[in-house]
């Protein structure tokens, strides 16, 4: 029996290498996996014909220990099809221990995450749904958040969706199986504020005719969420200051004291900053508040992840209603891509919500938008740029949190191709030519640009 007919008798993609790392064979799973045949490939450089999303150092690294090397990424195939696989290497050695070869067995790990996505997706927070730039930072602080017991302090504006990701952050801390709870500090007046977080003893006031627990206790064990926090008045950040230092405080009315287990998570869209400079807010507090912090972006500097919370929110409404098929014409695209949306992942949804109501086919055009969104011109609003979201070739691939390019929305991408191209002029104008600001104001890389601008034939 000889080599070739031993590795395709091995139930994966399997490639022999030689001591310089060149394809010396490869089975059949590998040729179907990749797209490419082992006669072409002989003699070539793995890493010239197995595109992986690792440099060849980090196999070369592990294989210098002398033992197999295993790890996760992903491959491109000679269709330039990027496939998600476990990658084990092994040293083949002959006599004196001597290295002789190595061996590489792929698995294609594609289903898994296809089940990854729709779990993902099932449970992706509204606002948590994209792709860019500064999502991508949101999603790789989320773990840091949840692995800790500190206090984070989220700031954005009002619709970004700072609820969403306390709740995120809950659901992945080891508190995931206790209360999570949410207080608006600006929305209940001051007088009842204390009562409501820190319960009260029957007879403690006017109207207090039984024992009443408070928000701290409902959450024990678990989190409490406080936004708005700015509103909070001065005599009640001290008691929760308190709170935070000694995990303990007297319900209203109580001389006894009551012990609570809590994490705190705070929200606002106010400059605490600039609060404390005025004496509105305590400047201990904002320092104990302020361990871990998040800050959420507007939607209008989230580039292309309008498009995706477009499709998300029409997919919600069509899921339902009954309703299917649903999409928007160009037009309306065009629109809803420069729009500013004051009131952002909020409002946007409250958009397609309106525009679905309104529209009884299938085909939500401009008549269907509210009228203030055809009013306001994008004009008025020189310091907020607004990209229209656009179906690059990075738009296709999958997101971070496992959501597909939206479908529905797919087919109209040669709508965006002069906006987009305009969009890219303009910011190199504004940027007196400089790439890299460009790239930074339209929320893309600096190769993503290069790549457009190619493509744009922009000179």
């Amino acid at each position: 029996m000889n080599v070739l007919e031993i590795i395709n008798g091995i139930p994966h993609p399997v490639a022999l290498l030689d001591r310089q790392f060149r394809l010396s064979s490869m089975n059949s799973k590998l040729e179907a996996l990749t797209g490419h045949a082992a006669e072409k490939v002989k003699g070539i450089g793995v890493e010239h014909v197995l595109r992986f999303n690792f440099g060849i150092g980090e196999i070369q690294a592990g294989l210098a220990k002398g033992a197999s090397f295993a790890k996760e990424g992903d491959v491109i195939d000679a269709g330039r099809k990027r496939i998600p696989i476990r990658l084990t290497t092994s040293p083949l050695k002959g006599k004196n221990d001597r290295l002789d070869g190595i061996m590489m067995v792929l698995e294609d790990i594609s289903l898994l995450h296809e089940l990854d996505r729709k779990v993902l997706r099932r449970g992706a927070p509204d606002a948590l749904i994209g792709h860019s730039a500064k999502m991508e930072e949101i999603y790789e602080l989320l773990p840091v958040l949840a692995c800790t017991d500190a206090t984070v302090l989220i700031t954005g504006e009002t619709g970004t969706g700072k609820d969403l990701l306390a709740e995120a952050v809950h659901k992945a801390s080891k508190r995931a199986d206790h209360p999570f709870i949410k207080v608006n500090s600006g929305a209940i007046p001051e007088a009842l504020l204390e009562s409501e977080l820190f319960g009260h003893k029957r007879g403690a006031f006017t109207g207090a005719h039984s024992d009443k627990p408070g928000m701290f206790r409902l959450a024990q064990g678990g989190t409490i969420f406080l936004t708005e926090i700015g509103d909070l008045p001065l005599q009640l950040q001290v008691k929760l200051l308190t709170v935070l230092d000694d995990r303990e405080f007297y319900p209203l009315g109580s001389s006894k004291k009551v012990s609570v287990d809590v994490r705190v998570i705070t929200g606002t869209h106010r400059d605490l900053k600039q609060l404390v400079r005025e004496g509105t807010f305590r400047e201990d507090l904002y320092f104990r508040l302020n361990v871990l912090r998040a800050h959420l972006p507007p939607l209008r500097e989230r580039g292309n992840d309008v498009l995706l919370l477009l499709d998300h929110f029409l997919k919600q409404i069509e899921e339902n209603s009954g309703r299917s098929g649903m999409s928007f014409t160009e037009a309306a695209l065009a629109r809803l891509a420069g729009y500013h949306y004051p009131g952002n992942v909020r409002e946007l949804r409250n958009i397609v919500e309106y525009a679905a109501s309104m529209c009884k086919n299938s085909r939500i055009d401009l008549r269907h938008l509210p009228p203030y969104v055809l009013s306001q011109e994008e004009e008025t609003y020189p310091d907020r740029p607004v990209q229209p979201p656009s179906i690059s070739p990075d738009a296709r691939r999958p997101l971070s949190n496992g959501e597909p390019p939206p479908s529905s929305l797919v087919d109209s991408a040669s709508s965006w191709t002069e906006i987009e191209k305009k969009k890219i002029l303009a910011a190199l104008l504004r940027n007196n030519g400089s790439r890299s600001l460009a790239a930074r104001e339209l929320g893309w890389g600096r190769s993503t640009l290069w790549r457009k601008i190619k493509q744009y034939e922009i000179e």
